[in-house]
């Protein structure tokens, strides 16, 4: 707990589950007090470890902070934006409210008339950009380079975790559902690896309450096809850096992505990507001049089976798809820099 006198931007999280908006909540706030911002989480569901402020300290909003003209109020969610304006136009405290938008649908009418109530909006990505109808600022999410890098040396990675050192493998990470699309990655390897000796494939992820018979299903279609021994379904696991230390190439075979985080946690981690057209993908993963991944059409499996061929009969391509993702990575994707960009709109609204 801080002392909200000391606070000059408030991150609300108004939503207990763990979702992609409160990780980002997560990730971020140590990185942006690191960097001087002074923020503080207000709301259940997050760690006790990061800075947070009591709804009681709320009534302390009817005063400036030192140096500031008024506090920002960051809200990611409809749920977060509506008090926030209560606050500033009711209740006439001193805050402005930034909201972060992920959006890549058309809004209904209700988050219309509270996004046209923000004194900044924050697209993190172009797509999401598109759908705004107010003024906003592209900021795309980063990543802790640091936490996601590669190994030193290759066959030690997979050796750690069990994993044959002389084998190349392909990964897909996340929840095991159908909309991240499990079963097309499923799918491509059953086409991909009886002719590919070499090379095996990692599912990492968990699934959850209705979607563990889709898990179940995709177990048995690799069985049926007789790869059990060569697609893995190793579950969810902490130290995932270890597990992307490991691939050769990973795959994102979402149908649909609100941003998503994985292939650069992949090209951060020096392994070249193919993801389908969703989310924010096409923002992250460049193709031709260099080239760190290929993208293809979502729900495509044909264009996928066809992308992930493309690297594992051409080592030299897989390999400077590779370095030109980590280099791409760390110059354009390190998380202190979406910090910077968000502390630029604060700034903007409160000096």
């Amino acid at each position: 707990m801080v002392d909200i006198r000391d606070v000059e931007v408030i991150a609300p999280n108004f939503k207990r589950r763990l979702s992609g908006v409160t990780s980002s909540i997560i990730q971020l706030v140590p990185v942006q007090r690191a960097l001087g911002q002074k923020i503080a989480v207000l709301g259940p569901g997050l760690p006790k470890s990061l800075p947070s402020v009591r709804f009681r300290d709320l009534i302390r909003l009817w005063k400036r902070p030192p140096g500031r003209r008024c506090r920002v109020w960051h809200a990611r969610r409809n749920v977060e934006m509506l008090p926030a304006v209560l606050l500033r136009d009711l209740l006439r405290m001193k805050i402005r409210i930034v909201f972060t938008s992920a959006s890549q649908r058309r809004h209904t009418g209700w988050s219309k008339f509270l996004i046209g109530r923000m004194d900044a909006v924050i697209a993190t990505s172009a797509r999401t950009a598109a759908y705004l109808e107010v003024p906003n600022t592209v900021i795309l999410h980063g990543i802790d380079t640091q936490r996601f890098q590669p190994p030193f040396d290759k066959a030690e990675a997979k050796q750690a975790l069990g994993l044959d050192p002389a084998k190349k493998f392909v990964g897909c990470f996340g929840r095991v559902r159908r909309q991240k699309g499990t079963d097309l990655f499923v799918d491509s390897m059953i086409a991909l690896l009886p002719g590919r000796p070499g090379w095996g494939a990692i599912v990492a992820g968990r699934a959850t309450g209705p979607h563990a018979a889709f898990e179940t299903e995709l177990k048995e279609r690799v069985a049926k096809a007789g790869l059990a021994d060569r697609i893995l379904f190793v579950g969810e696991h902490t130290n995932i850096p270890d597990w992307y230390r490991a691939l050769d190439l990973f795959i994102a075979p979402q149908r649909w992505e609100g941003f998503g985080l994985t292939p650069l946690e992949a090209m951060a981690t020096g392994v070249p990507v193919v993801a389908t057209d969703v989310g924010a993908f096409s923002e992250l993963v460049t193709v031709g001049n260099e080239e760190t991944g290929l993208i293809v059409a979502a729900d495509d499996l044909t264009a996928m089976v066809g992308a992930a061929a493309a690297y594992m009969d051409d080592l030299p391509r897989l390999a400077a798809a590779g370095a030109n993702g980590l280099a791409r990575t760390a110059k354009n994707f390190a998380i202190e820099g979406e910090a910077r960009a968000i502390g630029a709109v604060y700034d903007s609204l409160t000096r």
